[in-house]
Order: structure tokens, then sequence, then C-alpha cells
């Protein structure tokens, strides 16, 4: 799961100065089946050292090594891992080995492997031999290919061999950067290399017979690419927006910017530092904020800042690598944009020492003065909005002050109706701060005050009444003309001169009468406590009362009379109907008293009989069963079924106490076996014997038989009128009837038409050639239509047949008649009969006029036959 390498290094050759002290020499990679495990190193030389990065660095100064130095290393990820060594073998700058090893130290040879067992039992093979790491500079010019290394078999004595390189650049993409001499064993760089594209490629070198048979096992080969300056810092923005706070102590951190290097970052090539080119404005000094080299965090160096002065900074940043060297290192550079963010430091200020208004007496809720501020601070922000409060001169709390969103003006408005006749001005003290505290470092006094002066403004206010409402008690009964109380008003105006004047509003029952100077009320009618206007024995009464200024003013008031009862309503008996048995000793009946007033002028109710007509009291009978009821029952055994007018005299107890003679009805009726009246009972108890009850079944009887025969002659006579024939002969019937005649024309011969004709017809000669007569007409002529025949003015008027005739000609040749079977419009009336008058027919005087013939015209003449004809039958 690890792998490693080592070997061979011929350390700087192209610098020509002694090895010094902890001087890098050598990197010894693991790479590791986790990545993010911890390798720790162990050398077995003391004069050397590995750290965790894997770079090792001598511990003395090896420049009088006079010949290659070999050590161990041993890695270590966790104590349970297995134990991973390699052998690391170091030489100096131009040293030259014996001539029995040139050949090895020009030729790299493949060597046979032993085994090494680990502390976890598990082996791993390493070979004592391999090729150190090869580094080729990028961007080298050339000239290309260019030989990196030359690598030979031991065996290439004894046969012939073929070599070859695999991995990324050589037959995998990118391909042909790397080449070797499959017999020399050489291998070659072909292009120019670039460390950003790619840092590092691991090749794996192959031995081979000239049959394809492998002589050794691959070899690795790597290739570190050496970086060179060619790249330029790049900011991740190039603008940075950061904000401080004004007032901000040197040292405070502002902002970070942060730049890459493509390069590589372990060598001065990446290693970027920053510093500020320059800060715009340079207010309040030229140098207000200060870089750090290496990380690039911005932080402020002196004191001075305030946004209201310079809000935003405006610095340019440059980056250079080469650790900072202004002449090898590559620069860019970027813009930081700092803000200056505001903190309370100014207080607000009001714009006056004293301020004023007015405010009408008893207005709430409207702005009576107008408070300005000035706060340097940025606008609509804790540190700028204004509070107001009333530190003095408001101590009931009558005013408030809101502050306007937009303007942040104070707007001082009445919550609290003030009264001129109490206070005719106001004297406040205002303070002003703001909703955030002053910051620490503010000079200036925190708060601001100033002086408001309010007057109140005199206006008309209503009369009120001092007792609203107000409860009197009076015995009810209180004639008319009785005066009850002084219902008068109180008016706020002290300081005008006022008349009040009083009127009624409400009173229900129209019993006061308030007089318009001083407010006096006097009954005009007699006080009921029973009346359906008191309510809970309380009349109320509303007046107003009203003053004479400009505007008049008015105000209401409730006048409440509570009445006291008085024993003014007898007692009325309940109920006023009953029923009872005839029989003693039956159903009672319970009976009760109601009483309009209320205790101590109700029950107990006294109940009893009188002694007029003393029939009363022989039937019937009164017993107490408590003080509000008593039972109403028969005295005798028997009592004849009847309604019976019963008089009970009922007393309450009021002082002095009332009496009253009430009626009750009382149906006296024969019960069943529950005590229940029966129904016969119940009409005969209503008042009606038994031949009454029978006449007026048999009237019932007798008008229902009535009905039905009417019906029957109804139905029976409909059917004679339906089967009842005529009395004259359907000829002789000189009534007007109806004839319907189903006859629709000339039958198939409607449907001969050249319809065609009626489009455009082509000739006109079959139409002009047919003869005079009754034809058909089937198209419009194109010809000019020519007039409708003149009709003789008055027709022969015994000639009908020819007028007929006439008119029939007349329109079979008006070529602007419809076709056959149409509706022919004769409008023509004729212009009056020559005859004479009918009325001649009565005035004749010579009676030789003979009639006869008109018995042969049929039946419809033979009425004017017999009036005219006959002679002295007449």
């Amino acid at each position: 799961c690890v792998s490693s390498y080592a070997g061979f290094l011929a350390l700087l050759r192209y610098l020509n100065f002694p090895m010094p002290s902890l001087f890098l020499s050598f990197t010894v990679k693991f790479d590791t089946c986790r990545e993010d495990e911890v390798v720790g190193f162990e050398s077995s030389d003391p004069s050397f050292n590995v750290r965790m990065d894997g770079s090792i660095y001598t511990e003395r100064d090896v420049s009088n090594l006079s010949e290659p130095v070999q050590f161990m290393v041993t890695a270590r990820s966790s104590p349970d891992m297995p134990i991973w060594e390699t052998t690391v073998k170091l030489a100096l700058a131009g040293y030259s080995p014996p001539t029995s090893q040139v050949k090895k130290s020009e030729t790299q040879r493949f060597l046979k492997t032993k085994q090494l067992t680990g502390s976890s039992g598990l082996r791993r093979q390493k070979r004592d031999w391999v090729i150190p790491p090869i580094n080729v500079p990028e961007n080298s010019r050339g000239p290309f290919p260019q030989m990196l290394v030359s690598i030979r078999s031991d065996q290439d004595r004894q046969i012939q061999i073929r070599y070859s390189i695999t991995g990324v650049g050589a037959d995998q993409p990118p391909n042909e950067v790397f080449s070797i001499d499959p017999v020399a064993g050489k291998m070659f760089v072909t292009k120019p290399l670039d460390r950003e594209e790619r840092s590092s490629y691991h090749l794996r070198a192959h031995a081979v017979d000239m049959n394809g048979n492998k002589v050794e096992n691959p070899i690795d080969l790597y290739i570190y690419v050496i970086d060179m300056n060619d790249n330029r810092p790049e900011f991740r923005n190039q603008v940075y927006n950061g904000s401080v706070a004004e007032g901000a102590k040197p040292g405070t951190y502002v902002m970070k910017v942060t730049a890459n290097d493509a390069d590589d970052d372990t060598t001065a090539n990446g290693m970027v530092r920053y510093r500020i080119l320059s800060q715009s404005p340079h207010s309040p000094i030229p140098n207000m904020f200060t870089i750090n080299s290496e990380t690039g965090d911005i932080v402020t160096v002196a004191a001075g800042l305030d946004r209201e002065k310079v809000s935003q900074y405006t610095i340019i940043i440059q980056a250079t690598d080469m650790e900072g060297n202004l002449n090898f290192g590559l620069s860019n550079t970027a813009t930081a944009i700092i803000s200056v963010t505001d903190t309370n430091d100014n207080p607000p200020e009001l714009t006056a020492r004293t301020f004023s208004g007015e405010v009408p007496e008893n207005r709430v809720n409207i702005v009576v003065a107008n408070l300005t501020v000035i706060d340097r601070d940025q606008p609509h922000t804790q540190n700028w909005n204004a509070v107001y409060r009333i530190i003095n001169g408001d101590p009931s709390g009558h005013f408030t002050i809101h502050t306007d969103p937009v303007s942040n003006d104070g707007m001082v408005t009445v919550v609290k109706p003030v009264d001129y006749e109490m206070n005719r001005a106001f004297m406040l003290t205002v303070l002003v701060s703001n909703q955030a505290p002053l910051s620490d470092t503010t000079q200036s006094s925190q708060q601001s005050t100033a002086g408001v002066t309010i007057s109140v403004v005199d206006v008309n206010e209503p009369p009120f009444f001092p007792s609203n409402p107000k409860l009197i008690r009076f015995e009810e009964g209180v004639p008319a003309g009785t005066t009850l109380t002084t219902f008068a008003a109180n008016d706020p105006d002290r300081f005008m001169q006022q008349i009040v004047r009083y009127s009624k509003l409400a009173d229900p029952a129209n019993w006061l009468n308030i007089n318009a100077t001083n407010g006096q009320i006097i009954t005009t009618a007699m006080l009921n406590r029973e009346s359906p206007f008191v309510k809970n024995n309380i009349y109320e009464a509303t007046f107003l009362a009203a003053d004479n200024g400009s505007p008049p003013a008015s105000g209401t008031g409730t006048l409440q009379i509570y009445l006291i009862d008085v024993n003014d309503n007898a007692p009325e008996l309940v109920p006023k109907e009953a029923q009872v048995c005839e029989r003693i000793n039956s159903n009672p009946i319970n009976i009760t008293a109601a009483d309009a007033d209320v205790d101590p002028n109700v029950g107990p109710f006294v109940f009893e009989l009188p002694a007029f007509p003393s029939s009363v009291r022989r039937n019937w009978t009164i017993s107490r069963l408590n003080g509000d009821y008593a039972q109403l029952s028969l005295r005798i055994q028997y009592l004849e079924s009847g309604v019976y007018d019963v008089p009970v005299i009922v007393t309450d107890s009021g002082n002095p106490p009332l009496s009253n003679r009430s009626v009750i009805k009382v149906k006296v009726c024969p019960c069943d076996e529950n005590g229940d009246c029966t129904t016969i009972g119940a009409v005969a108890a209503a008042g009606l014997g038994t031949g009454a009850i029978i006449a007026i079944l048999i009237c019932i009887i007798i008008l229902l038989t009535m009905v039905l025969l009417f019906v029957v002659w109804m139905k029976r006579r409909e059917k004679e009128r339906q089967t009842k024939q005529l009395l004259i002969d359907p000829e002789d019937d000189v009534r007007d009837n109806i004839l319907k005649y189903d006859e629709e024309g000339g039958g198939e011969e409607d449907q001969d038409y050249d319809l065609s004709q009626l489009q455009q017809p082509e000739s006109l000669d079959h139409i002009i050639s047919k003869p005079p007569g009754v034809r058909r007409v089937d198209e419009r002529p194109v010809v000019s239509e020519s007039q409708y025949p003149i009709r003789p003015v008055v027709p022969h008027p015994g000639d009908i047949g020819d007028f007929i005739n006439e008119g029939l000609r007349a329109a079979d040749n008006d070529p602007t008649a419809p076709p056959y079977d149409s509706l022919l419009v004769f409008d023509y009336e004729g212009s009056g009969s020559t005859a004479g008058s009918v009325s001649s027919l009565d005035s004749s005087s010579t009676g030789d006029q003979d009639y006869d013939y008109l018995n042969d015209w049929g039946p419809r003449f033979k009425k004017l036959a017999d009036m005219y004809g006959g002679g002295d039958d007449d």
C-alpha cells in the first residue's frame, strides 16, 4: 500500500559552493493509502534529519565528505501499522567514484531485490538501487530532445536488450513528452515542460530481449519539473469591499485580501508579499491603513476616522512574488474600498431654544407644535432617529411627541382634552436623544433640550348637567301641576356671559314640562306606576340645555323618577272561566287573584261569596288554601248542567284595602268516572238541549241531500244536451257555418316549374308566343314592366261574370304577377250600387210589386217572402 524511492543524488552540480549546514538536499516521499494520515520519519544517521514533509537536512557541515553516505529512513504512520524502510545514499557534487565504479556512475543498472520484513510481519520488495529522481527545469529552451538519464541492464553483455518506457507522458496522454533509445537506453525530454500544467511524471522503464521476454523487472522513473517564476500573483477579486467603524482605534482589523501565485509556493517563485501603493483621500493622514505583507490583513494605523468627514477610502494594493523582491518578482494590483460605518458620535440638536403652538380646548389627536432637529449621523438609522420626551410642564399627561420617520421632526400631539378654564397655556420642557446610545468617544453634550409654549384657545363648550342621570322619588298618583325638582345645567364657559335655555327632548308619556329659564320640572298629568312607560318603577325623560354662544352649544340630561307604589288597583279574579262536575266532591276550581300593585299592596287576598243573590251561597262554597289561592266547589249534592255566573269578592292587603267583585263563568256538566266532562255534557253545559241538538243534525242531513240532487240533475242535463238532434234540416239551417276546405291546388301541376328560369331567362319567346287566356307565368320578364291594366270604373251591376273574367284576364296578362296557385289580392270594391234604397220596399204605396219569386230562392229568402209576399195574408 506504500511506495517509496531513494538513491544517489548529485547535489547541486550546477552550484560550485560547499554544502552548508541545514541545507535541503533531498526529499523522501511515501504514498500512503490514506491521504489524511500523518507519517513520521526517522533517520539511522544522526548527521541527517528527516522532517515531517520528508525533507532531509544535514545537522552538521558535510563539505569534507569524501565518499557517499548511506543511511536508512524509516516511515511509520501509527504504532499498530507496518514499518517501511528505504535506503538513502548521498554524495557531494563533483564526487568521482573509483574506476571500478565508473560504469555504474554513468549507467544505472537493474539489480536484484531482497526481502524486508516490517514490524507487522508484512513483506515488501524494495530495490537496493533505483534511478534517482530526475529534475527538469520548466520552460527550458532546449535544444530538444534533451537527454535525461541512461538505463542499462547487467545482462546486456550476454544478450541484446530492448528498452522502453511507459506511463503518463510516454505512452499515455500527454504522449511523447518523453522518449527512450531502445538500444542505448537513453531517455530524452522532447519539448519544454510546464510545472503549472504538471509538476511531476512517474514512468516505468522496461528491459526485454529480442523475443519480447522480460529480462529485468520494471524500474520506476520519477521526473520532477523545477519551477521557474513565470506566473504573476492573481487576486481573487479585482475589487474588495470592507468596512470599519468611525473612531476605530489603531490596530483595528478591517478586511483581508488574497492573491494566488501559480508558481511553487515552497519556493520564492510562489511566495507572495503585499503592500499598499496609495490611499485616497489622504484625510486625515495619507497612511490610515497598513497591510500584513504575508497574510494580506488590512488594519488601521492611526486614529481619526470620521464618517461625517470621509465616508469611504480607496486603497490600491500590490502583490509581488519572489518574497516581495521588486527587482526580480512579478506584481499585480487590486483595489480595496473601505467604507467607514456610522457610530452615534453626534447627538441630535434642536434647532431653536423655544417652540410655540396652540390647541383648541376639548380637542384630541391633533398636532399643535412641530420641533425640528439636526443630527449629522447617517440618516434613517438608530444613530440618527430622534426620540423626544416631555420632562416638565405636563403632569397630567395631556401631550405626547411622535417622531416623523421621514424628517425626524417631533410632532407635539394632544392625547387628553385641555380645558381653557383650567389652563390657558402650557410650558413644556422637551428633551431629545437618539435611539442608539452615544459613542464613548463623543465629546459634546449627549442630550439637547428646548422649551415649548402651548396656548389653549377658548371655544364655546356645551352646558352640562351636574347629575346625569338625576334620580328623584315620588309616590304615584301625583296630580298635574306638581313641581317635582329643578333640573338645571352648568355652563363651563365661565369667561363668557351666556344664557342657558331648557327644552324637552323625550317624554314618553307626556307627563312632564320644564321651565325654559330655570329648568323647573312640573307634571302635566298624574304619574301612574302601572303605566307601560314605567320600567322597573322608573320613568325616564330627557331634557336639552342650550346656550346662546357662537356657535350655539347644547347638552342633554336624563331625569329618572322612581315611583313609589300606592294601593290604587283592586285585585282581579283569575281565572274567568272554569268547569265543574254536577256532582259534589268532584273536581273543585282553584282560584287566585292578580293585582297590578306591588308588595305590600297585594296578597294575601281574601275570597268570599256575596250575600246576594242568596242562591250563590246556597249552591257554592269557597275554602281558603293559602294567602293567594282558594277553592270554589259545589255546596249541594247535585247541580243541573249549565253555565252559571258565580260572583266572588276579592280583597287585597293594602292600606286601605281594595275589593273587587268579579264573576267567574262555571260550566257544570256530567262527568265520567275520571271526573272529566263528557261531550254531550259539555254541549249541554254550553246551553243547548237535546231537542235542539237533534234539530241541528236533521237540518245538516237535508242540506247535504239537496246538494247531491242538484249535482245529479246538472249531469243529466248535460248528457241530454249532447244527444239532442237538430230540429230543422241542415239544408234549411240559415245560421252561418264555417266550411273547411282541404284542397291544396292543382296537384302535380304545381311542381311543373322550370326553376332555372327564375335565375336569368335566356329567352322570352316562349312567353310572348303563349296565347292569351288562363296560363301560368313561371318567370319574371326582363322587359320593362307594364302598368297594371286599368279596370272599368263601374262594372255592370248585373254582369258579375264579366267583371270576374276581366279581372282574370288582367292578371294573366300582367308580367309582374306571381306564379300559379298564388294569392291574388282584389282591392277593388266598386263605386256603389245603382239600385235604390232597400227602405223603398216599405215605402211603396202601390203594392203592385210581386215578391213571390223569393220563395224559389231557397230557405234563406223564405223570411222575406213571408214578409212582403202573400197579399192579404199579412
